[in-house]
């Protein structure tokens, strides 16, 4: 995939290089996601997650980063997908989530870190309108990489402002 990106020279090459972004790619529930690279603080394997009760289905649980609380999310139970079976590729891309004037050490479980993919500007399309019933705030925008379409994940917007709020006491308890 990392070959779909045409090489310029001279001018263009600074032109292009400063409007394509980078994007890490994963699996969830066999679907392609990205976010942005910027997004990313650490990906990190799978280790003692310790799992709190009366959370949320797609809370997967917390996990002790440096002395530190990090909550995990099931992102594909977060995406209404079936919950994640934990495998040999699986990991916990950690990303940092701003609420207002706070932000949060969010882990993220995902079936596969795929790479890191540079993609045009020209190839990112607006999320697609399904009508006022399904919700796509959480998509940023559809990446066209060939002819398979990424979902680039608005990451601020995966969980909402209450969500994040039961997260930070759900780590604050933790302590």
């Amino acid at each position: 995939m990392a070959n779909l990106i045409r090489k310029e020279t001279g001018a263009n090459a600074l032109a292009v290089q400063e409007a394509v972004g980078q994007y890490l790619t994963f699996l969830v529930a066999e679907e392609n996601f990205a976010i942005n690279i910027l997004d990313v603080k650490e990906i990190i394997e799978i280790a003692n997650v310790t799992h709190v009760p009366l959370t949320p289905d797609y809370i997967h649980g917390v996990i002790n980063l440096r002395g530190n609380v990090v909550p995990v999310i099931d992102l594909s139970a977060r995406l209404k997908h079936r919950f994640a079976e934990v495998g040999k590729r699986s990991c916990i891309v950690l990303v940092e989530v701003t609420a207002g004037e706070t932000s949060h050490l969010i882990g993220m479980l995902v079936d596969e870190v795929r790479e890191i993919l540079e993609i045009p500007p020209n190839n990112i399309q607006p999320a697609p309108d399904f009508g006022a019933d399904i919700r796509t705030d959480f998509i940023q925008a559809m990446a066209r990489v060939g002819e398979v379409f990424i979902i680039l994940l608005a990451i601020n917007r995966v969980l909402s402002l209450d969500e994040l709020s039961q997260l930070n006491s759900l780590a604050a308890s933790q302590e």
